[in-house]
């Protein structure tokens, strides 16, 4: 068991598990030999993306929002700003939708039906919890921070009180989650292969490049170790 901190201050434990349980929300129909329900595998899409594509129901109507995310554990916090739409209707759902995909390569076979895509998925489904306490949020806020820019937090002047104040954060706690990975090459039709068209993989890759300075940076300032500890990584 793991005791966690809850976004109202509470405490509650967790039976630690190496798979989510499959249920009509997350499994996997389409493509099924690509599904995965391993906790570190759909964490290790969730740790390698930036942003996430956050849905729900506004009004009986679907909404999609992205938004910039930190996991600690098995719960998500998610960032954007208090009086933002996305944050008060979050507030006020029971439910919620998260997909996270990164894009490894192009897979171009010798048809047009059978290209596709390398690619990491994961799709998440939980609760989200608007995170009222100044100190949990403060807590999150540093989580966050660390997925997007991590060590940077901690260079950094502290938080001011309106800024927290201004500040929304969700905690969505994942109840069910799956993943799907691709990272096969074309898989053409047996009488394509005598075709004389190329066929293999284009790898993308996403990664910062080079740090380019700001307006009005103090003289003889320099990036810190940690910010250019940065620059290229891959994403």
């Amino acid at each position: 068991m793991i005791t966690l901190r809850g976004p109202g201050n509470e405490f509650w434990s967790k039976q630690l598990a190496t798979e989510y349980d499959v249920s009509k929300k997350n499994k996997v129909r389409q493509l099924r030999e690509y599904a995965n329900y391993d906790v570190d595998a759909v964490h290790s899409v969730v740790d390698a993306g930036l942003v996430a594509q956050v849905a729900f129901v506004q009004d009986g109507k679907a909404a999609v929002v992205p938004m910039i995310y930190g996991r600690d554990g098995e719960r998500l916090f998610l960032h954007g700003a208090r009086k933002a739409r996305v944050i008060r209707m979050l507030e006020e759902n029971d439910e919620a939708c998260v997909n996270i995909t990164l894009v490894d390569g192009l897979v171009l076979a010798r048809s047009a039906f059978n290209s596709s895509f390398q690619y990491r998925s994961a799709t998440l489904f939980g609760k989200p919890t608007l995170v009222e306490n100044h100190d949990d949020k403060i807590a999150a806020m540093h989580i966050i921070s660390e997925h997007v820019m991590p060590g940077r937090w901690d260079e950094l002047r502290a938080p001011l009180e309106n800024e927290v104040k201004m500040t929304g954060v969700i905690a969505f706690d994942i109840e069910h989650a799956s993943a799907k990975i691709s990272a096969s090459g074309p898989n053409d039709e047996d009488f394509d292969y005598d075709t004389p068209i190329w066929a293999g993989v284009l790898p993308l890759r996403s990664q910062f490049t080079d740090l380019v300075d700001g307006d009005r940076l103090v003289p003889g300032v320099e990036a810190s170790e940690i910010v250019r500890a940065l620059q290229g990584r891959v994403v």
